[in-house]
């Protein structure tokens, strides 16, 4: 069995990711209120799996998380990639004459825009977790409140789909990243079968620093899929650089980092896994 922390109440995003990366295995959810609180949890046992969201295709990148997943000590071993789709949910005994509140997090507000507009009479109210304001309505029994979460989320809490597929850009897609404790690493992912990276780096404040880094991965021909910068508290003007890259080959990718660690202040390996 897999124990598996995530932000979230049963039936979020983290829990459908998942299962989802796990399809055939048991997983006993560790459910946080924060993703401090995940990472809390890995560090007391060290067989617990993190599973934190990283990005999302409309929202962006979740910037406290490689911040957190950095700080933590642990390893990304995997990541998914989730299809979001919102619905908004009641009360059996509800419907849209008597729904005059909707409670989700502020993301999924973002992401329902165009349906918000639609229907102004609604007021927004922001809650922790998507899971966690259907839960809440189900289980104090709120007339003339609504949900909007996952279509899995009502099922759960026996709550009634007003409206399904509610979100403004049905592309909208949410990257999540698999992490534990190094030494569990390699029971979860064989090194031999990896393809991605994630790497955090510093540069020195000198011009063209990161310009000689990148032509030097080029070089080998590693892929960078993602940059995100980050300010380092406390020191002007110096940034910490978050990077995933792709590779072919296992052998070129370990001699780019090999060529690059001279050139930077300070670097370390997030992770190594296989690419979804």
């Amino acid at each position: 069995m897999k124990r598996i922390a995530i932000q979230g109440e049963r039936g979020c995003f983290h829990d459908i990711a998942a299962h989802a990366y796990f399809p055939d295995e048991q997983v006993q959810l560790i459910c946080c209120t924060t993703f401090e609180k995940v990472f809390e949890e890995v560090e007391k046992d060290p067989t617990v799996i993190a599973l934190l969201a990283i990005e999302n295709t409309i929202a962006g990148s979740l910037l406290h998380n490689y911040d957190l997943l950095r700080k933590s000590g642990t390893m990304v071993v995997g990541e998914q990639r989730l299809h979001i789709q919102h619905c908004i949910c009641c009360l059996p005994d509800d419907d849209w004459t008597t729904v005059t509140e909707v409670h989700s997090h502020p993301v999924a507000f973002m992401q329902c825009r165009s349906f918000l507009a639609g229907h102004p009479a609604l007021k927004a109210v922001e809650a922790d977790d998507t899971a966690g304001a259907a839960a809440c309505i189900a289980r104090k029994r709120c007339r003339g409140r609504a949900a909007i979460c996952a279509a899995d989320a009502a099922r759960i809490y026996g709550l009634k789909i007003l409206e399904d597929s509610i979100e403004d850009n049905k592309h909208n897609f949410t990257r999540f990243l698999i992490a534990c404790q190094p030494q569990k690493a390699d029971f979860l992912r064989p090194l031999t079968d990896v393809d991605k990276a994630s790497i955090v780096f510093s540069l020195p404040h000198e011009e063209g620093s990161l310009s000689k880094v990148l032509t030097i991965l080029s070089f080998y021909g590693i892929n960078l899929t993602k940059i995100q910068s980050l300010p380092v508290i406390g020191h002007e003007w110096e940034y910490l650089f978050y990077v995933d890259l792709t590779f072919d080959s296992l052998t070129r990718y370990r001699q780019s980092i090999d060529a690059i660690t001279p050139l930077v202040k300070s670097i370390r390996i997030l992770g190594e896994y296989r690419e979804h």
